[in-house]
């Protein structure tokens, strides 16, 4: 007969205090017996969290470089754009300044060949 109904409230009151007792020192018992899984779990937590750190930083190194690639890559793109474009511009300017010139050599000819008719004209005449 666990609960006899004799118990007074002093057996009730020692009773559970004792029972307190009992979990509280096989809680700290378990404390104990579990401190070096639970330093050795911070340890590989710790490890782990300075892993992924380092792989964040390592991404964040390639994400620079990576840019840095590209924007180099896009200034050389406009570099070469730039320089067509200019040699663009001078090889039409080239070629209108040999259109100019022969229209000039062709003005000149044309004049050439008038003055020369006039002359003959004019020896013909005298």
């Amino acid at each position: 007969m666990k609960n006899s109904r004799d118990n007074q409230l002093s057996d009730r009151r020692t009773a559970a205090a004792d029972a307190k007792a009992a979990l509280l020192k096989a809680y700290r018992e378990a404390q104990v017996a579990a401190e070096p899984a639970k330093a050795a779990r911070q340890a590989e937590r710790a490890s782990i969290a300075a892993a992924r750190e380092a792989r964040r930083v390592e991404r964040e190194r390639v994400k620079l470089e990576e840019r840095a690639r590209i924007e180099a890559e896009a200034a050389a793109q406009q570099a070469a754009a730039q320089a067509a474009a200019q040699a663009e511009a001078e090889a039409r300017e080239s070629a209108e300044k040999d259109r100019i010139a022969r229209v000039i050599e062709d003005e000149a000819a044309r004049k050439a060949a008038r003055d020369l008719r006039y002359a003959n004209r004019k020896a013909r005449q005298a």
